[in-house]
């Protein structure tokens, strides 16, 4: 029997191969016409399966392979879209979404889209409550009550009845999140294997609707992406797209001016100024909506103490970094909704003051300062961003150990809450506050075994209060009193919180001139290839 999966490796490392070929060949070398290349570290995949990806490089990738049911305008978020669902409607109690699919819509299969193929999709995520289970279980949806709560109602018509009656935009921008990607029930449930609903095979295999899709997928080396010829919206120019793994700037950088990639993705300061002089390449930017943070573990003694976690706070060279190291990257932002989001707090209490974290960490009985450690992805970013910290740190006597590894080394310990210090990234899952607040201000159980693990939970702060102001808040119809309420729950963080909220990211990307029409999106599963050409 021919193995198809060794029949697309070998075709992907022979491209590769001649792609190297030609840059031998030439100091110039092109890049395939119909083929987009881009370098970017993508050490921090995990899965391919929407229902499990909680990661920024895969929410790119999928969000290219896969559909949702809805998404929002780009250009103005508050306006909501359909793209699976054509028509949506409220029950009078608002506990209940009747959703109506488009006709006509195929898989990259061939298999025709149906409700059956949304029910199935919702339905598997609560079930296999991976880590952005979260966002749909949030609607009173569990596994033991998910098949009773969505609902076929005819071949393009389902319901999905909610416990309360939220705020409807909550829902809709919920599913707009990678864990609300629409799979191929048919070739899914082909693959399922002791009632596993097809999670082993989807891992590492493809079975959504999107522009394109997924070709071959290799650990820390690459992803190709294929035109989706059965899509039914506009079809990309570009017949493939291959993200190339590779973490080093200078690299990236390099094979830029010489052509043998369209787009690097991880630029440094300095290499974006150099290039802004190169009439070849063409740098864009676009604000997004992550933040970079760093989570202090409350299992540690020293970090639990409520001084030492402001001391922390005024240990930060905010604005040199964001004049330096970050420059042009990031702007100093200190809450946990971006700015641009309904309820953001655009204030910054912060700022680089050693004697002040000094009397914070006598008053903790800790004058002579303490030793911590701190996991650190190992890209050149960020590891310039923690041994930044490191030495402002050490100035009021902190000395940190960093420990450097791969997205997928750092986040694994993290979500185990096994760090001391974890320097994040966070991007919203949904343009709706709730997105932020209900991991960085809600953890409904602290326990090592509870289900639900945002990322307080991670850092082990344990917030019954907190939590049911944040519940509180996302039942709150009248949109002043609500605005308020997200306003306080960010203050009260920057009070008291183990969350040292740094950055928001301005995402800057440099590419061929002869590229055009890559979007980025301010969240991290609306950056698009679709419109790509060359």
């Amino acid at each position: 029997m021919i193995n198809r999966t060794n029949i697309r490796r070998v075709f992907v490392s022979l491209l590769l191969i001649m792609m190297g070929f030609a840059y031998a060949a030439s100091a110039q070398a092109k890049t395939p016409a119909n083929t987009l290349v881009m370098a970017w570290a993508i050490d921090d995949m995990m899965t391919l399966d929407p229902a499990e990806s909680f990661e920024f490089s895969t929410g790119e990738i999928l969000g290219n392979s896969y559909q949702t049911l809805v998404t929002f305008d780009l250009n103005n978020v508050s306006d909501i879209l359909g793209v699976i669902a054509e028509s949506w409607v409220v029950s009078p109690d608002g506990k209940t979404f009747t959703f109506t699919l488009r006709p006509g819509l195929k898989f990259a299969s061939g298999n025709p889209i149906t409700a059956a193929d949304a029910v199935y999709s919702l339905t598997r995520a609560v079930k296999l409550d991976k880590s952005p289970a979260f966002i749909l279980t949030q609607f009173g949806l569990t596994p033991e009550n998910v098949d009773s709560k969505i609902r076929q109602t005819g071949e393009l018509s389902f319901e999905l009845e909610m416990n309360k009656p939220y705020a409807p935009s909550l829902l809709l921008y919920s599913l707009t999140s990678t864990v609300g990607s629409i799979v191929d029930k048919k070739l899914v449930s082909s693959h399922e294997k002791e009632g596993d609903f097809g999670y082993n095979w989807l891992k590492t295999n493809y079975a959504g609707s999107g522009p394109f899709k997924i070709r071959d997928w290799r650990a820390n080396e690459m992803v190709v992406l294929d035109r989706n010829d059965h899509f039914t919206g506009s079809k990309p120019a570009m017949t493939r797209a291959i993200y190339r793994h590779m973490p080093e700037s200078s690299t990236q950088r390099l094979l830029l001016e010489k052509g043998d990639i369209d787009i690097a993705r991880n630029l440094e300061a300095e290499q974006i100024i150099a290039l802004e002089r190169n009439a070849n390449i063409n740098i864009q930017s676009g604000v997004k909506g992550a933040t970079y943070y760093m989570g202090l573990n409350q299992k540690n003694p020293y970090l639990s103490k409520p001084q030492v976690r402001q001391a922390i706070k005024y240990l930060v060279d905010y604005a040199a970094i964001a004049d330096t190291i970050m420059k042009g990257k990031v702007t100093v932002h200190q809450a946990f909704l971006p700015k641009g989001m309904f309820g953001a707090l655009d204030e910054t209490p912060f700022s680089l003051n050693v004697d002040k974290a000094k009397k914070l960490l006598a008053e903790a009985g800790l004058s002579e300062g303490f030793d911590v450690t701190m996991d650190t992805r190992n890209d050149a970013q960020t590891m310039s961003l923690a041994q930044s910290i490191q030495q402002t740190m050490a100035m009021a006597g902190i000395k940190v150990e960093l420990i450097p590894g791969d997205g997928q080394q750092t986040l694994t310990k993290y979500r185990a809450r096994k760090h001391d210090i974890y320097i994040g990234r966070w991007g919203p899952d949904y343009q709706d506050p709730q997105s932020n607040a209900d991991t960085f201000a809600r953890n409904p159980d602290n326990s090592d075994s509870a289900s639900a693990k945002p990322l307080a939970w991670r850092n082990a702060w344990n917030i019954p209060d907190m939590t049911a102001l944040t519940d509180k808040a996302v039942l709150e119809t009248d949109a002043s009193k609500r605005q308020q309420m997200y306003l306080d729950l960010q203050r009260d963080q920057q009070k008291n919180s183990p969350f040292v909220i740094m950055f928001q990211e301005i995402e800057v990307l440099g590419s061929k001139s002869n590229v055009k029409n890559f979007i980025i999106g301010p969240s991290f599963n609306t950056n698009s290839l679709q419109f790509v050409t060359k």
